[in-house]
């Protein structure tokens, strides 16, 4: 239907959407990038997905350091300081008049030729997308996910390190689609020693004997701000975290297990592969962890 956007979470109107976009604001329909742009070629670029609370970019800077870690890694110059990206951010949140939503901040490698050579592409390009959009429904978080565990592998980290987020997300992709042929909203997937990455577009965190476990970065895993987060939770409320190399046997015997992304926050999850984890409902931690990061993400970010 035109004029909506389907986002995460269902049709999202489009209205008197602002879109920065290569230094102005544009309405969604001005908001176009070339076909000759290598981010749309060979996902050749970078980007976060960033949260906004109650007039609150959470944990900004965290995010923007991050993209220039990730831009570092493939050789692409940032147009814009670290200070221009975050007063962009919070201009375009309120140029829609948004006070809660989701930003996704994005650098193309920019326009070239059909060639690879990223040479050929002389000036970057930046676009900021503020809106209203949520990844799973409220019953998930207060009932809890069923989650499988997908055949595709995540990349090795020798080939793509799982610490750049890049435009190139084909590898979560198909993993989302073999989750949605299981009939689950979210998916596991494993590196090529068959431990336990992340999945297709969350952290992983179980909890076993009151110690909260994860797997490590070097396993596959994005470095993400939410977990991040939850290892500054645990340490606040003193319960011991590990980063461990961690198989499916870990999750299905867990006493309690969660996700942790910008867009899913903390989502419990009762059930893996058809095994019940623990009780079959949220555990004790899972919540409290979850009712500090919501304490959190109003208090530390920037305001707008």
């Amino acid at each position: 239907m035109p004029g909506l956007d389907k986002g995460f979470g269902g049709a999202v109107a489009w209205g008197d959407m602002k879109i920065y976009l290569d230094g102005k604001f544009v309405d969604p329909a001005d908001a176009k990038i070339s076909v000759f742009d290598h981010g749309l070629l060979y996902g050749d670029g970078v980007f976060e997905g960033i949260r906004l609370y109650g007039g609150n970019v959470f944990r900004l800077e965290e995010h923007l350091e991050r993209l220039e870690y990730s831009a570092k890694a493939i050789m692409l110059d940032l147009p814009l300081s670290r200070q221009e990206l975050s007063e962009i951010t919070c201009e375009t949140c309120r140029q829609n008049g948004l006070k809660d939503g989701y930003i996704r901040l994005v650098i193309t490698r920019g326009v070239g030729d059909l060639g690879l050579s990223p040479w050929t592409c002389p000036k970057p390009s930046v676009f900021v997308i503020a809106s209203k959009i949520s990844l799973y429904p409220q019953e998930h978080y207060d009932n809890g996910l069923a989650i499988v565990t997908v055949p595709t592998r995540r990349i090795n980290p020798a080939a793509l390190p799982p610490t750049v987020k890049s435009l190139n997300y084909l590898n979560n992709i198909l993993g989302k689609i073999e989750a949605k042929q299981f009939g689950a909203l979210e998916a596991i997937m494993l590196n090529d020693q068959g431990h336990i990455a992340e999945c297709t577009a969350d952290n992983v965190f179980i909890v076993h004997k009151g110690e909260i476990i994860t797997p490590a970065a070097s396993q596959g895993a994005l470095k993400g701000i939410t977990r991040q987060t939850v290892i500054d939770i645990a340490a606040e409320l003193k319960v011991p975290l590990r980063e461990v190399n961690m198989t499916r046997y870990d999750v299905w015997c867990a006493d309690e297990c969660f996700l942790t992304g910008s867009g899913a926050e903390v989502v419990p999850v009762v059930k893996l592969d058809g095994r019940v984890i623990g009780y079959g409902k949220p555990g004790a931690i899972t919540k409290r962890v979850l009712e500090y990061f919501r304490r959190r993400v109003l208090v530390e970010g920037t305001k707008i």
